[in-house]
């Protein structure tokens, strides 16, 4: 049985800028119909974890405005996202919040890289609030979902991976990443963790 107290459901990028239409993702045409559908089928299982207490932690990209309000981008993914531009994923903005059809959460962390755990305090949070175990989703799977995964691991939180409650891309790469997570983490589906969170 899930220790509910102890437990947190991770969503991870979930925001505006990555899932609107009108966010700097939609805008850009940079979208995957397994990423578009993740709000509607994580739903239930956001509401399901607020019912019975598990805390609901939002893990939040966000680009620290720098000289003159440009956005700090690492080379890598300024290679891999030219479009991104000032305002996009900016503290406070519409942008960098959580998409409404997964609010209210409990708490919510920048994140500058692909670990949620780089330079943040997810990890005071969660010691703060007494979390031993750790139910992941988000996007994208082989991106900031496996490198969150791999920091709890080292972390020693106890790790699930909601398998059908992440995103990639591709289908090839969400699935090439699942199956890289199996020796640090549990894969479970929503349902799975909609039973464990109601048990």
């Amino acid at each position: 049985m899930t220790d509910k107290a102890r437990t947190a459901l991770i969503l991870g990028d979930l925001q505006n800028d990555f899932l609107h239409p009108n966010g700097a993702y939609g805008r850009a045409g940079q979208s995957a119909p397994a990423i578009a559908a993740l709000p509607a089928r994580l739903a239930p299982l956001v509401a399901t974890a607020r019912d019975n207490g598990v805390l609901i932690v939002a893990t939040l990209f966000t680009l620290v405005p720098g000289r003159g309000g440009e956005p700090i981008i690492s080379p890598h993914l300024k290679a891999l996202r030219p479009f991104l531009a000032e305002g996009d994923f900016m503290p406070g903005s519409w942008g960098q919040q959580v998409i409404d059809e997964l609010t209210p959460i409990d708490t919510a962390v920048e994140k500058i890289a692909y670990s949620a755990f780089h330079a943040s305090r997810l990890e005071w949070v969660l010691r703060k609030c007494g979390i031993e175990d750790l139910y992941f989703t988000g996007i994208v799977t082989n991106g900031g979902v496996a490198s969150s995964v791999r920091d709890a691991h080292v972390r020693e939180f106890h790790c699930t991976v909601i398998e059908d409650g992440c995103a990639a891309f591709t289908e090839e790469l969400h699935r090439a990443a699942i199956d890289g997570l199996r020796p640090v983490a549990k894969i479970v589906t929503v349902a799975d963790a909609i039973a464990a969170f109601n048990s």
